[in-house]
């Protein structure tokens, strides 16, 4: 499978993607990406602060 193959067959599906999203609103709301992401980092954080809150400096 070459990519001119590969860029052929997947051609059609991302114009009819980028086409349907143009027109309406998006799937998900932006809002709710950026609120998990925004949980998600705050739950690295307090795994960071937690392993390492035991740790002496030097």
């Amino acid at each position: 499978m070459s990519l001119s193959t590969i860029a052929a067959t997947a051609a059609p599906a991302l114009s009819a993607a980028a086409e349907a999203e143009s027109h309406g609103d998006a799937a998900v709301s932006p809002y709710l990406v950026g609120a998990i992401v925004l949980a998600i980092l705050l739950a690295l954080l307090g795994a960071l602060l937690a392993f390492g809150g035991g740790r002496e400096h030097s």
